[in-house]
This record gives C-alpha cells, sequence and structure tokens, in this order.
C-alpha cells in the first residue's frame, strides 16, 4: 500500500489512462478522449497508481447551488480490487471535495455495479435515486453521503 501513489491528471498519457479506467468501469458510459478533454477542464480527475502501473482513477466535481453538492467518484480496475485501493483513492476525492466548499457529498454508480454499490453504502452512502438515461437501457443509482450523527 505504501506505493500507491495518486497524481492529478495531467497531459493525454494520464487523460488516457483516466479515460481507460473509466471505461473498464462504467463501460455504458465510455467517452472519447475529447470527452474527457472537457471534463478535465471542469473537475478534478485524478490516477492512481501502484508503483508505475494503473489501479485506478477519481472524479471530483465541484459543489454546486445553494447546498454546495458536491460529486466524488472513485474506480478502481477489478483486477485491483479487495486490496483497499478504492478507500484510499475515495478519502483522497473526499479531502478535496470538502477543500472545494463541500456541503454535501453524493457519488453514482452503475446499478449493475454491484461491488461498487456495496462500496458506497459501506462508506455511508444511501441510495437517493435510481434512474435510466433517455434513450439508454442501464440504470444508473444516485448516492447521498449521510449525515454523520449528532453526538
Amino acid at each position: 500500500m505504501n506505493d500507491l501513489r495518486i497524481e492529478p491528471v495531467d497531459g493525454d498519457v494520464m487523460l488516457e489512462e483516466w479515460r481507460h479506467v473509466h471505461n473498464v468501469v462504467v463501460p455504458p458510459a465510455a467517452m472519447s478522449l475529447e470527452d474527457a478533454r472537457e471534463r478535465v477542464g471542469r473537475n478534478r480527475m485524478e490516477n492512481a497508481y501502484l508503483g508505475e502501473v494503473l489501479v485506478g482513477c477519481s472524479t471530483v466535481r465541484p459543489p454546486v447551488g445553494a447546498d454546495a453538492v458536491a460529486t466524488v467518484i472513485a474506480r478502481v480496475l477489478p483486477e485491483y480490487r479487495g486490496r483497499g485501493f478504492g478507500r484510499i483513492v475515495y478519502e483522497r476525492a473526499l479531502a478535496h471535495a470538502r477543500v472545494l466548499g463541500a456541503e454535501v457529498i453524493e457519488t453514482c454508480v452503475l446499478a449493475a455495479n454491484r461491488e461498487g454499490l456495496r462500496f458506497a453504502e459501506r462508506f455511508g452512502f444511501v441510495e437517493a435515486d435510481r434512474y435510466v438515461l433517455d434513450g439508454e437501457s442501464d440504470e444508473w443509482v444516485d448516492l447521498r453521503l449521510a449525515p454523520a450523527p449528532v453526538n
């Protein structure tokens, strides 16, 4: 775990790596390099490496609206799951969203990705909405991080 390195996407090589992880983890939302370029201009996107090997990526959509809602998405390639990398990637992305002023944290998971849904629930996310995008057939789940209990 000490060899896990997380870096902001910088340049086309890293953007292509980010896109690879995104497309493997959520194939129904596969995007082109141009789509990824557009997103890196408005979101914080990072790649996670174990030594020099790409294992995952993250996206932080900055807070919007009166409730300062940010979206945090952590993705880990299937062959690297179950080793704690997702937790590290998620916690770093969450910390960045908080630095940006997020008051509410959401995430989005492909409903067919049972591992992703269990991961989100383990970290305190609760389902807020299920939907199918117009003209599509895949179901998506929006989840919201439940507020911490007040003692």
